[in-house]
């Protein structure tokens, strides 16, 4: 599926929906290391974007967001409307990842 057939709104531009195949989600947990934790520690010093939990969010984010995809491609679906993100502290330092939204069938208008 192409990433341009994805989207936070629930229409898609030019394409009108033919189906709705249901709810898909991508799920990851992920922990930080002791290593990467000392480093945001030392960059907190300085101020400013703490690169190592940015660049941790980010493939967090990503990894959820494949998966999320790769549900849709499953079920048949060439577009997912309405994706959303959520995010739920497990345990401390522990954090699961959650994207979801709307498997559909798309077709151009």
């Amino acid at each position: 599926m192409q990433h341009a057939m994805t989207t936070t709104a629930f229409t898609l531009d030019g394409f009108r929906i033919t189906k709705t195949l249901g709810v898909v989600r991508g799920i990851t947990v992920r922990s930080r290391s002791i290593f990467g934790t000392i480093g945001a520690s030392l960059q907190t010093l300085v101020g400013g974007n703490i690169t190592l939990f940015t660049e941790l969010c980010e493939k967090t984010r990503a990894e959820a967001f494949e998966m999320m995809v790769a549900h849709a491609e499953q079920l048949g679906a060439n577009a997912v409307v309405g994706i959303r993100y959520d995010a739920t502290e497990i345990l401390q330092g522990v954090t699961e990842v959650l994207c979801y939204g709307t498997a559909v069938v798309v077709a151009p208008i």
